[in-house]
């Protein structure tokens, strides 16, 4: 069973401290978490850093909104997440300078814009690819989640920010954390070659710790 007035609690917490860290501006980014029946998502034109535990939006299991504040316009994304890859109880989507800024270099890859620069980054992100630039709010964000068919954790949105799937709301922000500070570092070393792991230090740690990459 899962605590509904906890997560309420806990959503508002982790959104706060986002917001306090300059990681989610004005209205910038959303978070929602799985209950038992539905999801609980942060409300359009709400400011992570002050949000009310009781104006959240709850939806019911087919997405409706069954009370709470308006939800976000974002929901497609979220949706995506949660239809496509069965171990997701959370989703953070934010506008982080650093991850926003590595969509916007001119030649960044599809995949894995930001390299694999620390362990924690393969540990708690993983694989992530970089979705070509989509209006806020339309569809076919969703639409584009899906088409990786559940391979990825995370998204990179091109002029946007990254979107990110945990299996449990602590775990989806501690991921969100470690994208941006890895964007941070790629970003201050970008003329300078850093070094990334090697496949060999990868695979050594998908092996010890049996990850998704």
């Amino acid at each position: 069973m899962r605590d509904e007035a906890a997560l309420r609690d806990l959503l508002c917490v982790i959104a706060k401290s986002f917001f306090d860290r300059g990681m989610a501006v004005g209205t910038a980014g959303n978070i929602s978490v799985r209950l038992d029946d539905g999801y609980l998502v942060t409300p359009t034109n709400g400011c992570l850093g002050r949000l009310e535990p009781a104006r959240l939006s709850r939806l019911d299991a087919d997405w409706r909104h069954v009370s709470g504040d308006k939800p976000t316009k974002e929901l497609f994304m979220h949706r995506a997440f949660y239809e496509t890859r069965a171990t997701v109880e959370a989703v953070v989507h934010l506008h982080s300078t650093y991850a926003t800024a590595v969509s916007m270099l001119p030649g960044a890859p599809a995949l894995d814009p930001i390299p694999p620069v620390s362990p924690y980054y393969v540990m708690r992100v993983g694989h992530m690819p970089l979705v070509p630039y989509i209006r806020p709010g339309a569809e076919e964000i969703g639409h584009a989640i899906r088409a990786f068919e559940g391979r990825y954790s995370s998204v990179l949105l091109a002029h946007h920010g990254p979107v990110v799937a945990g299996k449990s709301l602590a775990d989806a922000a501690s991921a969100a954390d470690e994208l941006e500070e890895t964007a941070k570092l790629h970003m201050l070393l970008l003329n300078q070659a850093p070094r990334s792991l090697t496949e060999a230090e990868i695979g050594d740690l998908v092996r010890t710790f049996k990850l998704d990459w």
